[in-house]
């Protein structure tokens, strides 16, 4: 099969998102929000030469695209993120949209370096939570989410920062829907004085 046949096959079966031989599926093309909703306060989000810019008050952008119908249990994920000092922001996992509020569903791994809140990035919030940032504001760093199953490990810049495995038959009454499931992805706009960069979004499912 000619080069140009099997380049095109390739970008159909990935939902024509960008998609690399060892798995991994853009999941933000760098222009535009094509594949993903905002929540209450939409204008929280904006794209500018090549980042998600997060500045706003409180939304949520949920992943809604093509890429594994937007479904995702495991799962590796990663992104580019910088965040300015005093800033707040999460990574959500195994959520799903709703039109207003905190997600309801899933885990947050935290974006947090000099916020007044002490859970650090890569915090699973409230369920494991860092005190000490392993990141700096004003420098992108690489925030890497690996799902197997129970097992959630987090990493920030190579590190691993968070390695849990939840426990059979867990219960949160404040977090009810804390939980390991399956769900899409979102990212938080925490407060108006937050600004967050996002950028090279990518995910690999995983068996």
């Amino acid at each position: 099969m000619k080069k140009w046949m099997c380049a095109f096959l390739l970008v159909v079966l990935c939902g024509f998102q960008s998609c690399a031989n060892d798995g991994w599926f853009v999941l933000f093309d760098g222009k535009t929000l094509d594949g993903w909703r905002a929540s209450e306060n939409a204008g929280t989000f904006t794209v500018r030469d090549g980042m998600i810019v997060v500045h706003g008050e409180r939304s949520h952008l949920y992943y809604v695209g093509p890429v594994n119908n937007a479904d995702f249990k495991n799962f590796e994920f990663k992104a580019q993120v910088k965040t300015e000092p005093g800033a707040n922001s999460g990574i959500y996992f195994h959520t799903a949209w709703q039109e207003t509020g905190w997600p309801a569903l899933g885990y947050e791994t935290q974006i947090n370096n000099s916020h007044s809140d002490w859970k650090r990035t890569s915090s699973i919030y409230d369920v494991v939570n860092v005190k000490e940032a392993p990141a700096k504001d004003n420098e992108w760093f690489t925030q890497h989410i690996i799902v197997r199953d129970k097992h959630v490990i987090v990493k920030t810049n190579g590190k691993v920062i968070v390695d849990y495995t939840e426990p059979e038959n867990v219960e949160r009454p404040e977090w009810p829907g804390r939980r390991i499931s399956h769900g899409t992805f979102c990212l938080q706009g925490h407060d108006p004085k937050s600004v967050v960069y996002y950028k090279d979004i990518k995910v690999k499912p995983l068996p």
